[in-house]
């Protein structure tokens, strides 16, 4: 598992009185997988969907619901539980609660942690469709927001009332990743990033394609981290089945040609751009619209070449924009990166040796070594990808200083 920003931090988690409060089992049980000390407020209405046993068995600490049970007399529960928090995550967020919230209540041990703590605050709501438009609850969350709080959009399906749209509690991994992001310099705020992933798919016939061993995990990592850091994300993506990092907008390409008119439409606005896909560098001469039938004769197939999709954008680059490419190599990795980098006009070039364990197509982790246009060389350890990833970015975005 890559590592986490939420390891050794104390996460505050308040669980409303709602449905969805079963869901919050599942994220204090994630939170502390991830490292973090989980202390559990719940209001009294919480109590009645879930236990405050199932909360402290998955968390292994005290769970916090009357504001008058003083447990330590050299100490405000409260006040101790503001104080002691690096955050506070209210998931599922009742409408009830965002209304006192908003009021400034502090009748429940939930509201006055609320009140006394410097930490960031986030809010999960989950409510019916019609509740959460309402003109007050959408008041209410303005005022939570015009603080500082942080308000997750709820998920959009069935809901618990019959109805079906927007109110739903977000999935406790999209939680716990807005809780990543929330805990992640944003050494890319403001910046819109483009970042390439995948392979893409250069068609024969209706059935089959000509293609290559990547994955796309890579360059979804690099966007997942390019998101935490504060920037504005578009995928571009040869391997649309993968989920769509959070926050990342995602677009779906099948191959070279399509890649080079989604990046092209989109490279004079980016602030940076991360091409990590694996592009075919050719493609048939023609297409067939039907299959290719079998016969007793051997097949030929005439290719030609596609566009560098790097070379081709370069023109349109903004001034001051960041491009950093990939290399994947099976051997003279170090001539053929330099070459790459010098060669592209890169500001920065990614080793990465597929050919060695653990870094290549299809596996969870990964090494890279960073080529920079100024002469530095630095290499990155084997790691999970989400943490190469993260690491690229803050190296990256050092650039921009």
């Amino acid at each position: 598992m890559a590592s986490s920003r939420l390891f050794g931090k104390t996460i505050v988690l308040g669980i409303c009185g709602g449905i969805a409060a079963y869901k919050a089992a599942a994220l204090a049980s994630l939170l502390t997988k991830r490292g973090a000390i989980v202390r559990t407020v719940m209001t009294r209405g919480a109590t009645e969907f879930i236990t405050p046993l199932t909360l402290q068995s998955l968390t292994r600490q005290p769970v916090y619901v009357d504001v008058y049970d003083e447990r330590d007399p050299g100490q405000i529960t409260h006040i101790a539980l503001a104080d002691a928090a690096d955050l506070v995550v209210v998931a599922p967020a009742t409408a009830d609660l965002i209304a006192r919230a908003a009021q400034g209540s502090a009748g429940d041990m939930l509201t006055a942690v609320l009140l006394a703590t410097r930490a960031p605050v986030v809010l999960a709501p989950a409510m019916n469709v019609h509740m959460l438009e309402h003109p007050l609850v959408v008041r209410n969350l303005a005022v939570l927001e015009g603080i500082g709080y942080t308000v997750l959009q709820s998920g959009v399906g069935a809901l618990a009332c019959g109805y079906t749209g927007r109110g739903r509690l977000l999935e406790p991994e999209e939680i716990a990743e807005s809780l990543e992001m929330q805990l992640t310099p944003k050494v890319l705020a403001g910046k819109r990033v483009l970042v390439t992933a995948g392979p893409t798919r250069e068609r024969l016939d209706p059935v089959r394609f000509l293609s290559n061993d990547s994955t796309g995990a890579m360059g979804y990592a690099v966007a997942q981290a390019a998101w935490r850091a504060g920037a504005e994300v578009t995928l571009v993506s040869g391997a649309p089945d993968r989920k769509a990092p959070l926050g990342v907008q995602v677009v779906a390409v099948e191959s070279a040609r399509d890649m080079l008119s989604q990046v092209s439409e989109r490279m004079a606005d980016s602030d940076m751009l991360v091409m990590t896909a694996a592009v075919a560098d050719y493609r048939p001469v023609a297409q067939e619209p039907r299959k290719i039938k079998k016969n007793e004769s051997d097949l030929t197939l005439s290719l030609t070449r596609n566009a560098d999709v790097l070379m081709q954008v370069q023109a349109m680059r903004k001034p001051g924009a960041i491009v950093v490419g990939f290399a994947a190599e099976t051997h003279d990795g170090d001539f053929y990166a330099r070459e790459k980098l010098r060669k592209k006009s890169l500001d920065v070039l990614a080793l990465n040796n597929v050919l060695e364990p653990g870094a290549g197509f299809g596996e969870g982790t990964n090494r890279l070594t960073l080529y920079f246009r100024d002469g530095r060389v630095i290499p990155l350890d084997l790691a999970e990808k989400l943490d190469v990833a993260t690491n690229l970015i803050e190296q990256v975005a050092g650039l921009y200083c």
